[in-house]
């Protein structure tokens, strides 16, 4: 499989191996801890389930392989079929819809601007960051120029996150998609050089204090999983993601240890989902539990034409 295969099926299987844990504590997993596809639980869905998560994820891996580029009209366009008309959902219709998300959303349609997103201290959520893989991707392939390709992931984000401690998650992400793309390293290498590079980019921001803790990667693999919070701030999803892929191995290692610390785990799991996917690929066996798989197949086959 190419790489948008693996890299927005990784977001979607890591999305759907956490939607039926959602909203449950770290505890309250334990008791019951995700070993693979699990149906019902939180939502009541069946196995392969993915969330919101994957349909934005969806809806701009559309809008890129409609256009051959970001158009954030575009991308906001489908963004707004999916929170009023079910697009881009496994089963026609939205749910688990973030706040951030859906003001974001409705601002766009008041006013078609796609800097929509709320930019206050209390829009740091990590709505945007959940969705951002198909533009790191574009951006890694497409773009030569890392400044001009932060500002359109900047600009992707904005559309429901516009604070900029959100937007530096989802270009720290950019760089450690670009490395896993581009070099031949391993994993751990990929991350660490991705982030000396988003370090170094972000160098005069001082929003770039709040992500000090995985600054050495080495030193953050260590923490103990009491310190790795996986709530919905978007600081502790990142954190959360790269402790797991940076503790494991494999793809499934990384995915079963991301979505059983609890709390928000279709993020943290779509989010480690992504790279994990990139680096590993994904496993036949969860892809064929995924709900509307031949639909996400034929996607993603479209985006590895371009």
């Amino acid at each position: 499989m190419g790489k948008w295969t693996d890299g927005i099926l990784g977001v979607v299987i890591g999305d759907a191996l956490g939607c039926p844990v959602q909203f449950e504590s770290r505890q309250e997993v334990a008791h019951h801890p995700i070993d693979g596809m699990r149906g019902y639980g939180t939502f009541n869905l069946p196995a392969g389930s993915w969330t919101d998560d994957s349909s934005l994820t969806l809806a701009l891996l559309d809008s890129i392989i409609k256009n051959n580029e970001i158009d954030l009209i575009d991308v906001a366009n489908n963004f707004t079929a999916w929170l009023d008309h079910g697009e881009f959902t496994p089963f026609g219709f939205s749910f688990d819809v973030g706040n951030g998300c859906a003001m974001g959303i409705k601002r766009y349609e008041s006013t078609g601007n796609p800097n929509s997103g709320g930019a206050s201290e209390t829009n740091n959520g990590n709505g945007s960051l959940m969705r951002i893989m198909p533009a790191c991707i574009y951006c890694a392939t497409k773009i030569d120029d890392d400044k001009k390709a932060v500002e359109l992931i900047e600009s992707v984000s904005a559309i429901t996150h516009a604070h900029k401690r959100a937007k530096m998650a989802c270009g720290i992400y950019y760089f450690i998609t670009k490395e896993i793309l581009n070099t031949n390293y391993e994993l751990f290498n990929c991350i660490q050089n991705g982030i000396d590079k988003a370090f170094a980019f972000y160098s005069k921001e001082e929003e770039l204090s709040y992500y000090n803790r995985i600054r050495d990667v080495a030193k953050f693999m260590k923490t103990p999983v009491s310190a790795i919070k996986s709530t919905g701030y978007v600081v502790d999803t990142l954190e959360a993601a790269i402790w797991s892929l940076a503790t494991t191995d494999s793809y499934k290692d990384a995915l079963l240890k991301a979505v059983n610390l609890g709390d928000d785990t279709d993020t943290v799991g779509a989010v480690a989902g992504g790279l994990a996917g990139l680096f590993y690929g994904v496993p036949f066996d969860w892809i064929d539990t995924l709900q509307r798989k031949e639909w996400l197949i034929k996607m993603c086959a479209c985006a590895d034409r371009l």
